[in-house]
């Protein structure tokens, strides 16, 4: 069964740093890649990052590219978003996904965490 939950969400000031979590207590992402994607409010669910399972292959947005690093630790089934350099049109709801490979559709995710930036 999948349990994907997000944590590390919160309110940040434009140019400063977080770090969101993503831990799957269901340990379905074993042998997957993993992914984050984030909802702004009306908009579309879009993609930001991806990891494989192994040899750290990794995707990124363009609109993330050098500001945002997926990382993953498989022996504690999580994987973490460090996001720097933040600005207001990075605010959105962060979900976690599980994946087949960092460029297929995501089949499971979880609930989400907010992350709001301040001007």
């Amino acid at each position: 069964q999948v349990q994907l939950v997000e944590s590390g969400g919160g309110l940040v000031q434009a140019g400063g740093s977080l770090r969101v979590s993503c831990a799957d207590s269901g340990r379905t992402f074993i042998g997957h890649a993993m992914g984050w994607f984030r909802q702004a409010p009306g908009k579309e669910r879009e993609f930001v990052a991806a990891i494989s399972w192994s040899w750290g292959i990794t995707k990124y947005a363009e609109s993330v590219k050098g500001r945002f690093t997926i990382s993953r630790d498989n022996s504690k089934y999580t994987v973490y978003l460090q996001m720097s350099s933040l600005k207001p049109e990075d605010t959105a709801i962060y979900y976690c996904a599980v994946m087949n490979r960092v460029d297929s559709a995501p089949w499971a995710w979880g609930q989400g965490t907010q992350v709001t930036v301040s001007s």
